[in-house]
C-alpha cells in the first residue's frame, strides 16, 4: 500500500507554454516524482491543455465561428496529448491506460496514474477534484505558473494582495460560479464548488519552483495558497 497518494492537477502553462513544450521543466519534475516514488508514495496526475489549446482554438476560429462545444472538445484533446507526454516520461511507473473519465476506477498497482479533460463543460480542475472523490483523496496540488490566489487579478492591479490561506466561500466570491472555455483562475468555479462539498483541500503552487514543491512534500515551510 502507498506511503501517501497524492493528486496534482499540472497546469497545461507549465507542460506547454507559450515557447514550447517545456522539457526542461518535465525533467526536473520527473526527477522530483521519482525520489518520492522511491519513499513509497503514490501520484494522480492530471494534464491541462495549456498553449496546446489556445493554439488550436485560435486557429479554428480564424476560419469559422466556434462552439463553445467545440472550445472545449479541443481543450480536451490538448490535455490528452499532454497526458500521453506525461504517461511517456513515466512509461516504467505509470499504468499504461490515461483516465479519460475521472468516474472510472482503475485498480492499479503503478506508482503513477495519468488523467486528461473528460468532456464539454469540465475543466481537468473538476477531473481532480472528482478523482478526489473517486479514490478518498483529501488534498489536490494544483501547479500552475502563479505562486499564490490573490484577492484581485494581479496582472491589473497593483495593490492586488496574496492570500496565503482563504476559505471556499472567500475563494468563490473570487472566481465566481460559471464556467466559461478558456477561463484563467487558480482552480475553476465549478471544481470549486464540487470541492467545498467534498470538504477538500487545495493546494495553489508555482510548479516552475520545484525546490518550493520539494518543501510541500517534505511539510516544511512553502510558498502558495490553501484553500479549504
Amino acid at each position: 500500500m502507498a506511503k501517501k497518494i497524492y493528486i496534482i492537477s499540472l497546469g497545461g502553462s507549465l507542460i506547454a507554454p507559450e515557447e514550447g513544450v517545456d522539457w526542461q521543466f518535465l525533467k526536473k519534475f520527473r526527477q522530483l516524482i521519482l525520489q518520492l516514488i522511491k519513499q513509497g508514495d503514490k501520484f494522480y496526475l492530471i494534464a491541462g491543455g495549456g498553449r496546446t489549446a489556445r493554439n488550436y482554438v485560435a486557429a479554428a476560429s480564424k476560419v469559422v465561428k466556434i462552439t463553445p462545444e467545440d472550445l472545449d472538445w479541443l481543450g480536451i484533446h490538448a490535455t490528452r496529448l499532454n497526458a500521453h507526454l506525461l504517461r511517456t516520461i513515466f512509461r516504467k511507473q505509470a499504468h499504461p491506460q490515461i483516465i479519460k473519465s475521472p468516474t472510472f476506477h482503475i485498480f492499479s498497482k503503478e506508482s503513477v496514474v495519468v488523467a486528461s479533460g473528460w468532456k464539454p463543460g469540465w475543466s481537468t480542475d473538476y477531473v481532480a477534484t472528482i478523482l478526489a472523490q473517486e479514490y478518498d483523496i483529501k488534498t489536490i496540488i494544483n501547479l500552475s505558473n502563479v505562486d499564490y490566489v490573490y484577492d484581485k487579478d494581479p496582472r491589473k492591479f497593483s495593490d492586488a494582495k496574496k492570500l496565503e490561506k482563504i476559505t471556499w466561500q472567500d475563494f468563490r466570491k473570487i472566481v465566481g460560479n460559471k464556467w466559461d472555455p478558456g477561463l484563467n483562475a487558480p482552480f475553476d468555479p465549478i471544481a470549486s464548488q464540487k470541492s467545498e462539498k467534498l470538504g477538500l483541500e487545495v493546494v495553489i503552487m508555482n510548479g516552475k519552483n520545484i525546490d518550493n514543491l520539494k518543501n510541500y512534500f517534505s511539510e516544511k515551510v512553502f510558498e502558495g495558497t490553501v484553500i479549504s
